[in-house]
């Protein structure tokens, strides 16, 4: 462990009592489309995707596990309604801090403020290498790229939710699958 590491690991111990220990069940909704996200959830365990709704239709947008922070980050910081639902793929169990506490926690922890900052850096990233994979490349493409940078989602996530992620149906992926 580097110096940085046992840093910021103490600066969290003594920022733990903001934090709230949350269980959820699989398929459980932590976050709807047009509410305010009060909440960011770091995960101590589990699988969190975001979503959104097109017409009745789910469509998946990010997938996160063990070690990731997730919220509506943008409802999060300007109280506007949520663009998108949050909501448990596994059982989780979750750290939990509400928006109050975690801006005194970013406020008085430099080291904590650049942590947060590079995990959003990351998630913007990821973002945006899917939105130009979908530009250039077909699903077959865009699969093939998913397993080479986020093998652990193939093995973790059911099937329908990684098509929805890469813009097919299920029977697409599956088709593609069998090819391979």
């Amino acid at each position: 462990m580097n110096k940085q590491t046992i840093d910021e690991s103490k600066e969290w111990e003594a920022l733990s009592s903001y934090f709230v220990l949350r269980e959820v069940a699989a398929r459980t909704v932590l976050l709807r489309e047009g509410e305010i996200s009060k909440t960011m959830f770091f995960i101590k365990s589990g699988c969190l995707r975001t979503w959104i709704n097109h017409d009745g239709k789910e469509i998946t947008t990010q997938f996160f596990f063990e070690g990731d922070s997730v919220s509506s980050i943008e409802s999060f910081r300007t109280n506007q309604p949520s663009l998108y639902n949050i909501e448990s793929l596994e059982p989780c169990i979750l750290q939990t801090i509400s928006q109050r506490d975690f801006q005194t926690v970013i406020n008085n922890s430099a080291a904590l403020r650049k942590s947060f900052e590079d995990r959003l850096f990351a998630r913007l990233f990821q973002t945006q290498q899917l939105a130009f994979s979908y530009l250039k490349n077909n699903p077959e493409k865009r699969y093939q790229e998913l397993i080479q940078q986020y093998p652990h989602i193939v093995q973790r996530v059911p099937q329908h939710y990684i098509a929805s992620y890469l813009g097919i149906t299920a029977v697409s992926l599956s088709r593609i699958r069998n090819r391979r």
